[in-house]
């Protein structure tokens, strides 16, 4: 692990995004609230959460944080088919969260995964990536 101790401790925030592409009547499905395992999108929103509070413990060298927010959203869009999911971590600390923020994206991609896979073999999982962050020595960083 690497050390921060001598690090100061700084505002520190990161978001990434995803996606889960499937069939428009697997939109649907999860619109008309027909899906077989239940309220999809809200299952994934918190699996997302709760996974980017276990990050340290699934990322080796990965250092623990106290979040003190997570949130996760996940659109439907009609145009991929499929869902857009969007996380959000901050923390005050000696290091970043964008360990955080990809993992909250990547578990609730797989719990929309898991839970539509009954009625969609189809589904592909992509554009999993950070779209900024702030804080710490190097400051802010957004896309080009």
């Amino acid at each position: 692990m690497v050390d921060v101790s001598d690090k100061p401790a700084t505002a520190r925030t990161a978001t990434a995004r995803g996606e889960l592409r499937c069939l428009p009547e697997t939109l649907a499905a999860v619109a008309e609230g027909t899906a077989p395992k239940g309220v999809v999108l809200h299952t994934a929103e918190l699996a997302g959460i709760m996974a980017a509070k276990r990050t340290a413990e699934l990322i080796p060298l990965c250092h623990p944080l106290p979040l003190s927010k997570v949130a996760v959203r996940i659109l439907a869009d009609d145009a991929l088919p499929g869902f857009r999911v969007e996380a959000e971590a901050r923390t005050n600390g000696q290091t970043g969260v964008e360990m955080e923020a990809l993992t909250a994206v990547s578990v609730a991609c797989l719990t929309l995964f898991d839970m539509l896979k009954a009625v969609d073999r189809t589904m592909v999982i992509g554009g999993i990536e950070v779209t900024a962050k702030s804080g710490g020595k190097s400051g802010s960083w957004h896309p080009a």
